[in-house]
């Protein structure tokens, strides 16, 4: 099989947002792809259009868009703030301070979530465990928890072998289906994982006694259940909607327990990655005993540090170590290819955020080249280069034609389709 790939999966987008919103990390679904019936660029220009660009604190986190405004974490006076920004302009509607900042070994302190936004209500979570739900108009408080107060948590220290979110922060993004809130908590006496009524804050279940990695919890059909799949510390596990109980457990244990790309799940195969692991994919299956998991393939030549993976019909694309992109199938864990050299002298620890924007795909580097590339069987061949920002540790909004970027010292909107 020859030719594009991209164009030939059918979505079906279904959310609370229009289509021209960008409301949680990823996108409308978490998985990097834009929506059908959005325009995407099919070049990019020599010179994008900065419609606006503004100073910001040092952060990681990325920015989000709904109704017309955008939505992020930012660094002031030594707190994390939640600041919803006018998509127009980039002013500021409103700011709440959330946190005291948190800094490690691996960047200076600042932000490292990202807002999900869902109806009028937008929920935002410090590194340290604050998680908050606000009104999106006004900032104004309507409930709060913290997962170290309320749920037994521990508290964030880079000390001896702490691993996943008690040692770099809690990173990893709810998710919402209709009233509930699943979120990677991390609290003692199963309160790992925490399902919350989304609108009044209170718990409707808890489970499982895991530390949290930085990936939040995805939601798929496997081998015909519904079920919540989190990929935490020591483990992937796969949780019931319904009321948290066990389906199945895969160890994945690694030294600092540093996970942190979402999983991808395509048909009964999900995709995981670490840097001290390598890439790994989990069959899921279903017996009279009920549904047991067991690790499928492992591609230790293929660690994947911090940067999403996407999926491509039936295999899986991301960035790979000394800057290789990668295009494994996800049943088998063979690689369809490896292009080596693709990221030469755009990266520099080793970062890049991939959209998958109708038959192409649209790969922000580390140092803010933005490529327009169309991946086949055969490899991927790029169509189109610019740069946009500076270096950056952060997955961008799309929104009508437009990214959203944050670098190390500003946020900005750029325009890459006429």
């Amino acid at each position: 099989m020859r030719g594009t790939l991209i164009g030939a999966i059918a979505l079906c987008v279904l959310g609370t947002g229009s289509l021209a919103d960008w409301p949680r990390f990823r996108g409308p679904l978490g998985n990097g792809y834009v929506p059908k019936g959005v325009a995407v660029p099919k070049s990019l220009p020599a010179e994008p259009g900065v419609l606006w660009q503004r100073e910001v604190g040092f952060g990681i986190g990325a920015p989000v868009v709904a109704g017309q405004t955008t939505y992020f974490l930012d660094n002031r006076e030594g707190k994390e703030v939640a600041v919803a920004a006018s998509l127009k302009d980039g002013r500021d509607i409103w700011a709440v301070p959330l946190d005291e900042l948190l800094g490690d070994s691996g960047s200076p302190p600042g932000p490292r979530g990202t807002p999900t936004v869902d109806g009028d209500r937008v929920y935002v979570l410090s590194c340290r465990g604050e998680f908050r739900c606000l009104n999106a108009r006004d900032g104004r408080q309507v409930w709060r928890t913290h997962f170290v107060r309320d749920f037994g948590a521990m508290p964030v220290q880079e000390i001896g072998d702490t691993p996943g979110a008690a040692r770099h922060g809690n990173t990893a993004t709810p998710l919402i289906e209709g009233n509930r809130m699943y979120v990677a908590v991390g609290g003692r006496h199963g309160a790992g994982v925490v399902c919350f009524n989304k609108i009044t804050g209170a718990v409707i279940w808890k489970s499982q006694d895991d530390i949290p990695g930085h990936a939040g919890p995805v939601s798929a059909t496997i081998c015909g259940v519904r079920q919540l799949v989190c990929y935490m510390a020591e483990a992937v596990i796969g949780l019931s909607p319904a009321d948290g109980k066990l389906l199945w457990r895969v160890g994945i244990k690694t030294l600092y327990g540093r996970h942190v790309t979402t999983p991808i799940v395509i048909g009964d195969t999900v995709v995981v990655g670490s840097y001290t692991y390598g890439l790994a994919g989990i069959r899921v299956t279903r017996g009279p005993n009920g549904i047991v998991a067991e690790e499928a393939w492992r591609d230790r030549s293929l660690p994947v540090d911090f940067s999403d993976m996407v999926a491509i019909g039936n295999h899986v694309c991301g960035l790979g170590p000394g800057g290789r992109l990668f295009f494994v199938e996800a049943a088998t864990g063979k690689r369809t290819w490896v292009e080596e050299r693709f990221f030469q002298g755009m990266l520099d620890t080793g970062f890049a955020s991939f959209l998958v924007a109708g038959k192409n795909l649209l790969i922000l580097a580390e140092r803010g080249q933005l490529l327009l590339a169309t991946p086949s069987m055969t490899g991927c061949k790029v169509v189109g280069r610019s740069t946009v920002c500076g270096r950056n540790w952060c997955n961008p909004a799309y929104v009508d034609g437009k990214l959203i970027v944050r670098d190390n010292k500003s946020l900005k909107c750029v325009r890459i389709v006429p």
